[in-house]
């Protein structure tokens, strides 16, 4: 079978000029249809899409971009160590939903991580050369200097979680507050008293508010907050290993655990096991993110559900909006570009 590689006689590739003259129409209406513009009759997108098919036309992609100014390329940037991108649920489900979204557009997606200072160095090299269109920030922590670099850049930038409440670039984020609130309610409804907070990374905007949702729900049901329970993790299951084990040698009478992250909790079972203790008869345990983990642990585990594949279409969606305005991220403009969804408490066994 003949395979069409876009090339007319004599190898040459056919132009958008004799696009035109096949359709019987001018080179401006063939660059409208092949731009998918909405201006253009029924009949004529058809005419041209013949003449395109007969002659076997391949839009010049790269040129386009270059005269549009523009490279069709998006760059998602990670400030963590591979490690840590490539065995926790959350990042592999963030980027299954900015995939999905761009799927159906032109744009390019590019990998890439900043977790030490020499990747951020070279990232910086690459941004400033302006080789993509806009970047997806995921995971930033408060004193991250990327996001500031990009504003400075005038590169149209969206962050999954903002660093603060004053965050100046556009955000897309889960409702952290309420999602902890949700689960230190449901423990203190199954009767648990000495409710135990093992925290993300205190730099990171989203763990802060979920401390701020469990203290909250521990006063408006009349506790006081005990902070001999609140020990600081960082999202791993070794940092929840190393959490549970402080706990339990403060508060060995603790009786429920909100852990910061599944896999966090996962770490903090391993403990809690080891030292005798059964889940959820001695101790209720709930995590976050209900990720593939927290339904195949043993008991299968209570965790708040954040919406992350649908987070990471979002961003996308704001992203391109940001791509298109090309309009610099500034004060007053901020506060219409915040996007909060909400999450949900899944109940299984271990609470």
């Amino acid at each position: 079978m003949a395979v069409n590689d876009g090339r007319g006689r004599g190898g040459r590739r056919p132009t958008l000029e004799e696009v035109a003259a096949r359709a019987g129409v001018g080179r401006g209406t063939v660059s409208r249809v092949i731009n998918g513009s909405p201006r253009v009759s029924d009949a004529t997108r058809a005419a041209v899409e013949a003449a395109v098919a007969e002659l076997g036309y391949v839009p010049n992609t790269a040129a386009r971009a270059l005269a549009a100014n523009r490279t069709d390329a998006i760059a998602l940037v990670v400030p963590e160590p591979e490690t840590r991108f490539f065995t926790e649920p959350y990042f592999s489900d963030m980027l299954r939903g900015v995939g999905a979204q761009l799927a159906d557009t032109r744009m390019q997606l590019i990998l890439t991580f900043a977790g030490s200072d020499r990747e951020r160095e070279r990232l910086a090299h690459y941004l400033a050369a302006h080789r993509v269109d806009g970047v997806l920030l995921v995971s930033v922590h408060a004193d991250d200097p990327l996001p500031d670099l990009l504003a400075e850049l005038d590169i149209p930038a969206v962050v999954s979680g903002p660093r603060s409440d004053t965050e100046p670039l556009p955000s897309v984020d889960a409702d952290n507050y309420g999602g902890a609130r949700a689960a230190v309610e449901h423990l203190l409804s199954r009767g648990r008293t000495r409710i135990a907070h093992i925290t993300g990374r205190p730099d990171v905007y989203g763990a802060r508010r979920r401390i701020d949702g469990y203290r909250d729900a521990l006063r408006a049901a009349g506790h006081e907050v005990d902070e001999l329970l609140v020990e600081s993790g960082d999202f791993t299951e070794e940092g929840g290993r190393r959490a549970m084990s402080a706990l339990l040698a403060r508060r060995p009478d603790l009786d429920a655990v909100f852990a910061g992250s599944d896999v966090t909790a996962a770490g903090a079972r391993q403990v809690l096991r080891e030292q005798g203790r059964r889940i959820p008869e001695d101790v209720s345990l709930v995590g976050y993110d209900d990720s593939v983990i927290a339904r195949h642990m043993d008991p299968p585990l209570t965790s708040v559900r954040q919406p992350i594949e649908q987070m990471g279409r979002a961003m996308i969606d704001l992203l391109l909006t940001e791509i298109s305005d090309r309009r610099p991220a500034g004060p007053g403009r901020g506060e219409r570009r915040h996007a909060v969804l909400p999450t949900e408490l899944v109940v299984r066994a271990s609470s």
